[in-house]
């Protein structure tokens, strides 16, 4: 059975829009036959993605970028002396690679035809490849030796890729398996949508002009939402070629940034930048438990004395111990939280509950890294 790390928040937002449908309404969801708001998975793993790096948890070469315009990435790298041959040499190293770049209209600039998600020393390597064989590249007869190369490009290990995966239909030898799942957040109650009527006010009008420049309104809501997500931890050493004190890392960087990243949808309009009450982290084998079946029946704030939040975190210790009795799962989940209603064992710091759990990872796995 593969070793996991499972995450369980609850989380109460103020008023907010963090993460909109193509209407511009808070993005919501019908479960337990009642609708409720929806927070989706893309959205929580981009917040993530981008906290790795804006926190610091993980180094530039640990991390990857996600784009159309790797090809200016290279070129930015480059130290041959021939920027007028860039995009020749650039354009011939991918179509080794069997992608397809395609010129701009607007400015030129060469593009993949879709995302590519490169590791930044993955990158840095072809950028090196198309400087060291860039005369065979331009003539376009690339020897053995280039083309060995540049597929010996693909591969060094980012933690982000490694953690939520690659895939390219048309090299798939390239592909990664996500290590982790990051399901949609969902409230544990019932949500109705708000509206907010709003005025944009003219700061200089004439006699004859309305005061308001502009009229509008915005939707929103209020909810206690329930997160979960898991590592395979097994997958997670794998593909970062058994390096596991670096796998250690990006389980600790993915939880960081569970807590502390949050969408940017109308954060401006609504500051919504409420912390999560309850933080749940348990490290096992066997399968995987999403926890969201607590709140089929969706929660009242009468359920207990502490509110919504408070009920929340009594429905999901009630169904983790159901479930670990009726499945026969004994790790138990080591938490952070604030609400008090949580009956085990408590961490008394987000610091402490993953010096916690990382010493169960560490002794799973040791720290050995990659030779």
């Amino acid at each position: 059975m593969a070793n996991i790390v499972e995450i369980h928040v609850l989380q109460n937002f103020a008023p907010s829009n963090l993460n909109r449908d193509d209407t511009g309404a808070p993005k919501d969801a019908v479960f337990g036959g009642v609708r409720r708001a929806r927070i989706s998975s893309q959205c929580l793993k981009r917040a993530a993605r981008l906290h790795f790096s804006n926190a610091e948890l993980l180094t530039h070469d640990e991390l990857a970028s996600r784009t159309k315009n790797v090809a200016g990435q290279i070129a930015a790298l480059l130290k041959t002396a021939r920027p007028d041959e860039y995009d020749k040499a650039i354009e011939a190293t991918f179509a080794e690679m069997k992608f397809k770049l395609k010129k701009r209209k607007e400015d030129g600039q060469l593009q993949s035809e879709f995302l590519l998600f490169l590791g930044h020393r993955e990158v840095e390597n072809l950028a090196a490849v198309v400087d060291k064989y860039f005369d065979d590249w331009v003539g376009g007869k690339p020897s053995k030796e280039a083309k060995a190369a540049v597929e010996a490009c693909i591969g060094s290990p980012a933690v982000d890729v490694a953690l939520f995966g690659r895939m390219l239909a048309n090299r798939k030898d390239f592909n990664v398996d996500a290590a982790s799942q990051v399901a949609h957040a969902l409230s544990t109650h019932r949500v109705d949508r708000d509206v907010d009527f709003f005025t944009a006010v003219d700061d200089f009008v004439q006699a004859d002009q309305a005061v308001s420049g502009m009229l509008g309104t915005v939707e929103f809501n209020s909810s206690c939402f329930y997160r979960y997500s898991v590592i395979n931890l097994d997958l997670l050493v794998r593909n970062l070629d058994g390096d596991a004190a670096l796998a250690a890392k990006g389980v600790n960087a993915l939880i960081r940034a569970t807590i502390e990243a949050l969408p940017s949808g109308k954060q401006n309009t609504f500051a919504a930048h409420n912390p999560p009450a309850f933080v749940g982290v348990s490290v096992r084998s066997g399968m995987p438990m999403n926890l969201a079946n607590a709140f089929e029946k969706p929660v009242m704030a009468s359920e207990h004395e502490g509110g919504i939040t408070a009920a929340s975190v009594k429905r999901l210790a009630q169904t983790s111990e159901l479930y670990g009795q009726s499945f026969g799962v004994n790790a138990p989940i080591y938490a952070l939280d604030l609400t008090g209603a949580w009956p085990a064992d408590r961490a008394p710091t987000v610091n402490a509950l993953l010096e916690a759990v990382l010493g169960q990872v560490t002794e799973r796995y040791g720290s050995r890294k990659a030779a």
